[in-house]
């Protein structure tokens, strides 16, 4: 068997993965903007295209397996794409080989990078979003509300949101 069906399988794979770069690339921009909904919306493209993504892996199991058979193994190893090119002796086909699987490194290099800002940035938004209602909620219902000054108790005063004595 030919090299040419793992190829296409690891293009196809590829191609899923920049589609993927995509959709981060657009969830950044919707968590920048506060767009809940849309962030919804890209989460439930993603999970579709994390399905494919795991189809177009078995393909590519399957081709890898079925390259293994063709010269001559026939044990269903788990090999990388690094093992396998040890196996291919046309140079052109090795040649091929290893640039999709340096192809398909630098996507997922960049889509492990895109994933790893959104999450920053979404933590960063939950930060500010706890700050916030921490913030507000740190007066009392009594210190919140207007009371006559000769009314008053003697008593800790608290003169902002920040105790200064810390």
């Amino acid at each position: 068997m030919t090299l040419t069906t793992l190829l296409e399988a690891l293009e196809r794979l590829d191609e899923a993965h920049l589609q993927m770069l995509e959709l981060a690339a657009v969830k950044k921009d919707a968590i920048k903007t506060n767009q809940v909904d849309h962030l919804i919306q890209l989460l439930n493209k993603e999970s579709k295209h994390m399905k494919l993504i795991e189809q177009l892996e078995d393909e590519r199991m399957q081709a890898a397996y079925a390259f293994l058979q063709g010269v001559g193994i026939r044990s269903n190893l788990n090999l990388n794409l690094t093992e396998l090119s040890r196996l291919v002796f046309d140079p052109e086909e090795k040649q091929q080989l290893l640039h999709m699987q340096r192809k398909l490194s630098g996507t997922l290099q960049r889509l492990q990078e895109a994933n790893t800002l959104n999450q920053q940035l979404l933590e960063q938004a939950l930060s500010y979003i706890d700050f916030s209602i921490e913030s507000m909620s740190y007066y009392s219902e009594t210190e919140a509300t207007y009371h006559h000054p000769a009314g008053k108790t003697a008593g800790v005063q608290r003169s902002g949101l920040f105790d200064s004595r810390a």
